[in-house]
């Protein structure tokens, strides 16, 4: 069963469908062709949050929607919750 959804390859996020507890191993599967990807969480991600996918390195461009969104604020490593404290909305900048 998935916990994530991912909307393209090469999205670096993926929104969890149901929340995700700290070190759970938790499945996504991406909308454009259904393939899914297993990725272990590193920390609570709440239902309708971010969970990061690659890891980036500071003021790296976010992809999500095969789009930019926004820039990493501090590094990232797979598993990790994204969200404000992590990204720099593109919105906002």
């Amino acid at each position: 069963m998935h916990k994530f959804l991912i909307h393209k390859h090469g999205d670096y996020v993926g929104v969890a469908t149901q929340a995700i507890d700290a070190g759970e191993e938790v499945t996504g599967i991406y909308m454009d062709d259904n393939s899914t990807v297993k990725v272990i969480s590193r920390g609570e991600v709440p239902l309708g949050h971010k969970i990061a996918l690659v890891g980036l390195k500071q003021n790296e461009e976010v992809i999500e929607y095969g789009q930019v969104i926004g820039l990493t604020k501090e590094a990232w490593t797979t598993g990790d919750y994204v969200h404000t404290h992590n990204l720099k909305s593109k919105r906002w900048q």
